[in-house]
């Protein structure tokens, strides 16, 4: 009888361990970075290839290649293309499942020299647009976040093609960037020399009905403030100090917002025909609201065409801009758009770009698996276990677990 006992349990013991080994050679395993880039679907990034015939006459070395290659570079701190090459090689097992191959990094290179940007330009435009939409199926108003940053770029290679458009502070390119301030990603970027004024690249911007748009007063152009009445958008910015305005109506100041609201006007504008021969087609009332600042001297004077909103809720729209500010901060100093892999403007900015669709993927990763942490945090501990398989890792726990326990009813009936 207690044979019969002892070979049923080794029996089950058999069987829970046949269970498991095949419920683990049957589950996908996917790596980490498999998993990151499964947020730019495979067949979308082909359409906008085969759209800019950009793998044309390129076999060997296809644009896919090239992306998984140059976000596997953002992703890893590799800040050359020998370390790009040397670790990408490492990890020749997982090349088959990213639907690449090995790396060679003359091929890259040449590849960021000659291939067409517009193709990454249009895919991180792609995943800014997946960004857009989640505000709107939450529910949030559309708070946009206008501001660029300089990339200085210097020195051989560089010279040759920012020089001609260096300014006295700078020397290199300029970065455009609409920021969404409660989805804390990108929704459009637009490159520009550094001589370029930014209110030309944001005059650009296609306005959205509903929703606030703040920038700094650097986009000071009445004209342009014009259009998004037309828009049916509004805008917080700031006056400049010789904004010749005149008073309609004084605002009432609710008393739990008079320690940071010391005014709020409705205004107008003076003259329709500033100096210069130009002439000022904004007509309609603005708000000049004065904010009190800790530690200035002086105050904030924004202004808006929001006639309705609370000042002190506008206030906290302009002091939402920092983001933006922290968001070009961020990237500087974690993604690679200090030390460049090519010095052409081509190679340059494919790989801002390749920085874009990274932090974006990085995004979209973060909300689908529900983290909390911050993305420095994700960034460091991916950049830690890149190629590790958490699936394949959870169901070998599994597996251990469920063969100790069936070993430990075994027990009794050896030394019965």
């Amino acid at each position: 009888m207690g044979c019969k006992v002892l070979q049923a349990k080794v029996e089950r013991y058999k069987t829970v361990s046949a269970n498991s080994t095949t419920e683990v050679c049957n589950m996908f395993r996917i790596s980490r970075m498999q998993e990151i880039l499964k947020g730019l679907p495979r067949g979308n990034f082909d359409a906008v290839v085969r759209e800019h015939q950009a793998d044309k006459y390129r076999k060997n070395f296809s644009c896919w290649d090239q992306l998984v290659a140059m976000v596997y570079a953002q992703l890893s701190g590799a800040s050359s293309l020998r370390q790009l090459e040397a670790g990408y090689n490492s990890q020749r097992t997982h090349h088959y499942h990213l639907g690449t191959g090995e790396l060679r990094r003359s091929t890259l290179a040449d590849a960021n020299a000659k291939r067409p940007p517009q193709v990454f330009a249009q895919v991180a435009q792609g995943l800014m647009a997946q960004a857009k939409r989640s505000l709107r199926q939450e529910g949030w108003q559309l708070l946009c976040l206008l501001d660029s940053t300089s990339i200085t770029l210097k020195g051989r290679g560089f010279d040759g093609w920012t020089m001609e458009t260096s300014t006295r502070n700078t020397q290199g390119i300029k970065l455009h960037m609409l920021y969404g301030a409660h989805e804390q990603a990108p929704l459009s970027c637009e490159f520009s020399p550094a001589n370029v004024n930014d209110v030309e690249p944001g005059s650009r911007i296609a306005l959205e009905r509903n929703a606030m748009y703040v920038f700094d007063k650097g986009y000071c152009n009445y004209n342009w403030w014009a259009s998004f009445d037309a828009a049916g958008a509004w805008f917080v910015t700031r006056f400049k100090s010789n904004a010749a305005l005149r008073e309609l109506e004084v605002m009432p100041i609710p008393p739990e917002a008079r320690a940071v609201i010391l005014a709020d006007h409705r205004v107008c504008f003076k003259n329709r025909h500033p100096r210069g021969g130009r002439r000022n087609d904004y007509t309609a009332p603005l708000r000049r609201i004065v904010i009190a600042r800790q530690g200035h001297d002086t105050p904030l004077i924004l202004a808006t065409n929001d006639l309705d909103t609370p000042a002190l809720e506008i206030a906290r729209h302009y002091k939402d801009r920092w983001q933006i500010e922290l968001f070009f901060k961020w990237i500087k100093q974690h993604l690679g758009i200090k030390s460049f892999l090519g010095r052409s403007e081509n190679a340059v900015r494919i790989q801002i770009l390749v920085a874009l669709i990274a932090y974006l993927l990085l995004a979209l990763y973060r909300r689908a698996h529900g983290l909390k942490g911050s993305m420095w945090t994700l960034l460091a501990e991916l950049r830690a276990t890149l190629f590790q398989r958490p699936t394949a890792e959870s169901a070998a726990y599994r597996r251990r677990q469920e063969r100790e326990r069936a070993f430990a009813q075994c027990q009794p009936g050896l030394f019965a």
